[in-house]
């Protein structure tokens, strides 16, 4: 016996000691590609030297003696710092994703091999001016500078993913920034999906087609003329076509669901409204959260001066920052740049298709899909005159396209001669609003609102190309539309004065949260979809309750987590509710929704992620949109995967009707809206208890909306996952000023996955008092101290200095690197 467990133990200390050399061989292995800092390295391709000084927040400051230097050294602290992002965004644009993650990620290859950007991107370098073109030169030499020295030095391939997806690495071209801007716009756009969904509901609601206006509302200010059903317009479609469920969304995919096509804050003050006398301006752009965040923080020292702010790693610009003279900011524009046309093919070739003169023959190519582990894929392409064909797979259009024709999409971002990243380079020499507003002239997609301001004057200006449809389009761009009528094709652009400017308000601010920016007839309306209806409201009461701003002033705003929408909707379903009937027994259903009422009433609508109330509402709000539309959209409920507060104010206020919507169609009573919130609240406190437990006063909503900093191809990975994701309690909502969008998917809906990823405020009163901050830190190395340090600083509302001091760089430098051209 006492022999056997000699044995066992000598057994159990060799398999630890085997599990303890195996961590040490895969921490060795994953540590060589941490970046060195400090260090000096000869490079080709560089006319003089250039230092990275790196500071405290491991932001780097780019010194060099010309600009195409400078330029270079930021490609190189890219590549340093994201290789990974960078290679898997090129990938992700070229539709090679399959190369590495096999059959996962073969839908999504084939539709960016369909929609063709990377082929688009390479025909747009031709028509860059002169200083693009060597910037993304340089760009690319700095990236491929980096690889040289990874191979050279055998830095572990330059990023700890790359040791199990083993690929070879193409060097960076120009071409492949100019797709990372063609990414984004893919990113951003979403009017495909709102077409499709209108279409669908307007199908289910064939009967009922006045109720289309309540569950997709209106956007507030002036109507629109009606639009015909989609079966009027598109017959022989059944009225409720299921789309097929298929495997969830893979993160991987740049595909957004609806409502996470992108949104912002931007907002500028005059100096007749800033209590320092000079012009402030504060910026957060909202992506879906990963790890590592999109955004990447440099300082890049131009001829023109220094420019810091937010870069995303492949693209060489700053894209929202400031100089010493300029600060600017986006917004997500919401133009409507997407039509869906239903080409209708020839009954006797179906390689043919329908135009206004007659029967013409698809642009065709056939394209071969590498697929890890598997035999190749081939696909054959197809163009229309109205652009790509897409299958019926993609955003559903299965569900919308009528037997014998099939879906093409018309999309300002398949402009084949873009100048994008013209203006984006322009944009950081510009010195005023007057030359920003001239530099953007170039600009084509995504479709953007430039918040600009220089030491004088504030302005906003939609950028983007507006797409000219005639006035006669059946849909006014709404719903998919037969691609061979006339009326229903695109006419060009309208001019870049027909885009929205706001110069030098006289209120002395300027603003946008992704809200209606103007009413105008169609085809100039820019768009029916938006962004917002909730938070601008609040942002308008912050803004007009002080006479001046300050730095801080911006800084409370944009975290600011009061939800208006709770204010406004929480009194319209539950006045009937409150306080009403006798205290019912402890430990009843009854008695648990009393509680929870009693709760709301108290509340001020702040989503704190230490109070229980903002979950309670949450919950109720959901379990009652899904009450209201469950019996009338059956499988299309679940589309409606976040709250529609219109909707909800709608059927409550008995808009035109829309309390309609409370009487469930399938049961013989006739159910009011007080019923419904009831038996509403009643589903939540079951769900909340079921999933978090039923001691209300104890719930945390930090504890449901966790910011859900996922890696996008370890994140789920047993064990790894707990090293490469980054979870974080925070506050917001939906429809907050600081948005935490949630998931709107079971089992937690309320997971935080789309927010600001940057923030930034610049005070042109004290320029080097300016901040920012990005969701997770600079590294994209998860052994990186720097993995997710400003992470920390993010979830508790606090930044970093946004100085354009080198001395103070160099102060607190965590290293400086020094690149030497090789021929010096």
């Amino acid at each position: 016996m006492t022999r056997l467990v000699g044995w066992l133990l000598r057994i159990a200390g060799g398999l630890v000691l085997l599990v303890v050399l195996a961590v040490t061989i895969v921490y060795y292995l994953a540590s060589r590609s941490l970046p060195d800092y400090g260090k000096t390295v000869t490079v080709a391709g560089l006319s003089a030297p250039v230092e990275i000084v790196r500071d405290t927040a491991n932001v780097p400051h780019i010194f060099g003696q010309a600009d195409a230097d400078v330029f270079f050294g930021l490609g190189y602290a890219h590549a340093q710092d994201r290789l990974w992002q960078m290679i898997t965004m090129r990938r992700t644009v070229q539709g090679r994703l399959s190369e590495v993650f096999g059959r996962r990620t073969l839908e999504i290859d084939t539709l960016l091999r369909r929609l063709g950007l990377y082929r688009r991107a390479q025909s747009s370098v031709g028509v860059q001016d002169a200083r693009t073109l060597a910037a993304l030169e340089a760009y690319a030499a700095g990236v491929n500078a980096r690889l040289e020295e990874i191979n050279r030095g055998s830095l572990g391939r330059g990023a700890p993913e790359l040791f199990i997806f083993n690929q070879p690495i193409a060097p960076w071209q120009p071409a492949d920034s100019i797709a990372m801007v063609k990414l984004m716009a893919l990113q951003l756009s979403g009017h495909i999906n709102e077409e499709v969904l209108r279409a669908r509901v307007s199908l289910a609601l064939e009967d009922r087609a006045g109720r289309i206006a309540d569950i997709l509302p209106e956007f507030p200010g002036q109507g629109v003329a009606a639009l015909p059903d989609y079966a009027s317009l598109v017959p022989g479609l059944p009225r409720y076509a299921e789309a097929p469920r298929g495997a969830p969304r893979d993160p991987l995919s740049p595909v957004p669901a609806r409502g996470f096509a992108g949104a912002s804050n931007a907002w500028a003050a005059a100096p007749s409204r800033s209590a320092a006398g000079g012009t402030l301006l504060a910026n957060d752009p909202h992506l879906g959260f990963s790890a590592p965040t999109t955004w990447y923080l440099a300082r890049l020292e131009l001829s023109s001066g220094g420019v810091i702010g937010a870069t995303i790693p492949g693209i060489p610009a700053v894209l929202s920052g400031r100089s010493a003279q300029l600060g600017w900011g986006l917004t997500s524009a919401y133009l409507d740049d997407q039509d869906i046309l239903l080409e209708e093919l020839s009954p006797a070739d179906a390689s043919e298709y329908r135009t206004p003169d007659g029967w013409e023959p698809f642009e065709t190519r056939r394209a071969i899909v590498e697929v890890a582990g598997e035999a190749p894929v081939t696909i054959t392409l197809r163009n229309s005159a109205n652009g790509p064909v897409l299958p019926g797979t993609q955003y559903d259009l299965g569900t919308v396209t009528p037997p014998g024709h099939v879906a093409a999409l018309s999309w300002t971002a398949l402009e084949p001669e873009d100048t994008t990243m013209r203006a984006a380079i322009a944009l950081m020499y510009a010195s005023s609003v007057e030359e920003a507003l001239g530099a953007v002239e170039y600009y084509v997609a995504p479709a953007q609102n430039l918040t600009l301001v220089d030491s004088e004057t504030i302005a906003l200006k939609m950028i983007g190309a507006m797409p000219r449809r005639d006035d006669a389009h059946q849909s006014r761009g709404r719903l998919p539309v037969f691609g061979y009528l006339p009326e229903n094709r695109w006419q060009g652009r309208f001019p870049v004065t027909a885009n929205p400017e706001f110069l030098a308000p006289r209120g002395g601010i300027v603003g946008n949260t992704n809200n209606k920016l103007l009413e105008r007839p169609f085809p100039l309306h820019v768009s029916y979809a938006w962004g917002d209806t909730q938070r601008v409201f609040r942002w308008q009461r912050l803004m007009q309750n002080r006479e001046v701003h300050t730095r801080d002033s911006f800084i409370e705003a944009q975290l600011d987590t009061v939800s208006f929408t709770a204010r406004s909707l929480l009194p319209l379903i539950g006045r009937d509710l409150w306080f009403t009937g006798e205290a019912a027994p402890e430990g009843t259903p009854e008695r648990l929704r009393q509680r929870a009422l009693l709760l709301l009433a108290e509340w001020n609508g702040e989503m704190n992620e230490h109070l229980p109330e903002p979950l309670i509402y949450a919950a109720w709000l959901r379990a009652l949109q899904d009450r209201l539309i469950r019996d009338d959209l059956g499988p299309l409920a679940d589309t409606f995967s976040h709250v529609e507060p219109l909707f909800i104010e709608r059927v409550y206020r008995d808009v035109d009707g829309a309390s309609a919507w409370c009487d469930i169609r399938q049961s013989t009573a006739t159910e009011s809206c007080t019923d419904i919130a009831r038996l509403a609240l009643d589903d939540a406190l079951v769900r909340i208890a079921e999933r978090y437990g039923s001691q209300l006063e104890s719930l945390r909503w930090g504890d449901a909306h966790q910011a859900t900093h996922d890696h996008a191809a370890l994140g789920e990975v047993p064990v790894l996952r707990y090293f490469v994701n980054i979870r974080q309690s925070t506050s917001g909502g939906d429809n907050t000023l600081m948005r935490g969008l949630t998931s709107g998917e079971d089992p937690d809906p309320f997971l935080n996955v789309h927010g600001a990823g940057y923030r930034g405020v610049y005070d042109f009163a004290d320029p080097d008092s300016s901040v920012f901050v990005t969701a997770t830190g600079q590294s994209g190395h998860f052994l990186s101290r720097h993995y997710d340090d400003l992470g920390q600083l993010w979830r508790r509302g606090e930044y970093v200095n946004m100085s354009l001091d080198p001395d103070l760089a160099r102060a607190g430098a965590v290293g400086i690197t020094v690149l030497r051209p090789s021929d010096s």
